[in-house]
């Protein structure tokens, strides 16, 4: 797997590449067809934080960990990615068990010990208004959520607001 090292605030020297390279690397041991991996090693303060996003089939794996050394993120990192891979193979391998993939490489078929479907218990209805940007975010902060599901006026389509952990708002819109 090829692996992209980017650096914010930081200079990224050859020994940290190599070792944020070895590092990921070594998650290409558990599936095949991994994309090329691209880490982003940001400084904020005493912050050492990476960031590092994986194409697999169509799908994103990502992580994110921070600690006061740079070493240290990495390390938490890759055990987060390799948890996620595990949860992916888990979803694949059920879905090879009922008949749904033909799956080849190195996933194992196995028996999956208990069922993760995620079970929905409580199912919410609202009705959505067209709203400016600035209004739904007055809307979300007046309720106390984290995200707002609104219509945008200017788009006349459905868009979610969040709250990011920085304490900014991201706006999440449709692509047809």
């Amino acid at each position: 797997m090829k692996v992209q090292v980017r650096g914010k605030n930081i200079q990224v020297t050859p020994a940290l590449r190599e070792y944020v390279e070895k590092r990921l690397g070594k998650l290409d041991r558990f599936l095949d067809n991994m994309g090329e991996a691209i880490a982003t090693l940001v400084v904020e303060g005493d912050s050492h934080k990476i960031e590092v996003t994986i194409p697999v089939n169509g799908m994103l794996l990502r992580g994110e960990e921070s600690t006061e050394e740079m070493y240290s993120s990495v390390d938490l990192v890759v055990e987060k990615m390799e948890r996620q891979i595990e949860r992916y193979k888990g979803k694949i391998n059920r879905r090879a068990n009922r008949g749904i993939a033909d799956l080849g490489g190195r996933i194992p078929v196995e028996e999956p010990l208990e069922d993760e479907t995620p079970e929905i218990i409580k199912t919410k209805r609202f009705a959505i208004k067209p709203m400016a940007l600035d209004e739904a975010i007055m809307q979300m902060n007046l309720l106390g959520h984290d995200f707002f599901v609104f219509s945008n006026a200017e788009t006349d389509q459905t868009n979610v607001i969040y709250k990011r952990k920085d304490g900014k708002y991201g706006l999440i819109e449709p692509e047809f």
